[in-house]
């Protein structure tokens, strides 16, 4: 059985990590419903998570809002607002794919890199009317929407730069001196200006620091915060401290303590009252912390190769870069567990099965870097493993997050994947069907199209 306090499964456990609902009993039951490769999520583990956010400590009130950006599968959104959550969107077709799975406006806050014009700068100011939460990210996305924000009285948000960041990797830290993110400090006395001459006030102030952010430069990123609310922003309610909170995927990690960061909060917020006589309430935007671990990415072995000097050896997955491409990204490790044909757990990272040798784990992509085994700086790990046959499966954890939602799938015109959804009473749900070849070329014209 798996232990919490061990963090290992003992040789006859078939459970999955982390102690969810999926077993090596449910890859075989779901591969039954769909060919590999395919994303399989826990119903219950995205329910677990909700409910623990939601009793995250906080002085004066807390929202949660989940980033889609995570992932924003039609059949996830429905699910976690059924928690009670609210929503972050990071573009205005997040906005619209949270309304394709019954979201209100009114829960929805939209905040992005994008600064639309045009047809898209009507429709986000009708969205608007209609309730949606607007977050000004540059003095440019407040000149488009300062004649509407004053018409209408609209209150808005308003992203800072913080001065700070920390992440996961260097190209997840959203707050040091290379991240565009927000608006920079220097350029407040000129927003300000601009806001007062059209009678704008920002009622939230959303700083974000980066994705797995260290929980200490979080909390120090509320301190900071703090001060700026209190130097140049005598309206602001809500303060939005973004997510980024750290989720461990591998057995040597640790995660983000939200209990203590929010106590951490609560007492600086309650400081804060005490001083000004402001009652702050707070706002997260986790995503990773919601749906990480509840994934799992079921590929096939379909071949097995020595490397050069057969010091290991080369598993060649169905399913690799194009389905998670966090290790090329970031360097990323993410858990191991091959289940034999006939439903077997014969290998996991958390157990301490023994007689393992050397692997490495590589898709199908024309890069060397489509492995699952990458270091930091893009060279080959090989790792201990079970050695599987051909035609064995090989789930990767940890795949909830900015897998499915950030792959480049369709690289060497390989198909999107499937997903599935295990809930609470068993039943495993076909949530997105699989690419289809006449998707991939649906949109491409021949030359004989244009001369038409």
């Amino acid at each position: 059985m798996y232990s919490e306090n061990t963090n290992n499964f003992d040789n006859t456990s078939e459970i999955l990590y982390p102690p969810g609902t999926i077993t090596s009993a449910t890859i075989k039951e779901a591969v039954k419903i769909c060919s590999t490769p395919f994303y399989l999520y826990d119903g219950s583990m995205i329910e677990k998570k909700c409910r623990e956010l939601k009793r995250m400590p906080n002085a004066f009130g807390l929202t949660v809002r989940f980033a889609i950006k995570a992932n924003p599968s039609k059949s996830v959104l429905q699910l976690i607002d059924r928690q009670g959550l609210m929503f972050e969107a990071g573009s205005l077709n997040e906005v619209k794919r949270a309304q394709n799975a019954g979201i209100p406006l009114k829960k929805i806050l939209l905040t992005s890199q994008d600064t639309v014009y045009g047809e898209d700068l009507d429709e986000v100011k009708i969205m608007m009317t209609s309730g949606l939460n607007y977050t000004i990210c540059s003095f440019n996305q407040l000149k488009n929407i300062a004649d509407f924000a004053s018409v209408n009285n609209t209150q808005l948000s308003i992203r800072i730069h913080p001065g700070m960041g920390s992440g996961e990797s260097a190209t997840r830290n959203t707050g040091d001196l290379y991240a565009s993110f927000g608006v920079q400090k220097s350029e407040l006395p000129e927003v300000f200006s601009y806001a007062k001459k059209n009678g704008i006030k920002f009622t939230r102030l959303h700083v974000h620091i980066g994705s797995g952010s260290d929980p200490d430069k979080w909390k120090e990123n509320v301190d900071k915060t703090l001060e700026t609310v209190e130097k140049h922003f005598p309206d602001v309610t809500i303060v939005d401290l973004g997510g980024g909170f750290k989720v461990a995927r591998m057995p040597d990690e640790k995660s983000a303590d939200i209990i203590d960061l929010g106590n951490y909060t609560k007492q600086k917020f309650t400081d804060f009252y005490f001083k000004t006589g402001r009652q702050l309430s707070l706002e997260i935007e986790p995503g990773t912390f919601v749906v990480a671990n509840s994934g799992f990415l079921v590929t096939s072995v379909i071949d097995i190769k020595p490397n050069q000097n057969n010091s290991f050896t080369f598993y060649v997955l169905n399913g690799g870069m194009e389905s998670n491409p966090r290790p090329l990204m970031y360097g990323s490790s993410h858990p191991f567990y091959i289940v034999d044909k006939n439903g077997k757990l014969i290998w996991s990272d958390y157990s301490k099965i023994k007689n393992s040798s050397k692997g490495v784990l590589v898709g199908r992509c024309c890069e060397t870097g489509d492995s699952q085994c990458l270091n930091p700086d893009g060279t080959i790990d090989p790792r201990p493993m079970a050695t599987p046959e051909i035609g064995d499966y090989v789930v990767i954890g940890g795949t909830g997050a900015y897998c499915s939602s950030m792959a480049p799938f369709n690289y060497n015109s390989y198909l999107q994947a499937a997903e599935l959804m295990k809930l609470n009473d068993n039943s495993i749900l076909l949530i997105r069907k699989q690419q289809t070849f006449d998707q991939l070329t649906a949109n491409e014209l021949s030359i004989e199209d244009n001369s038409r």
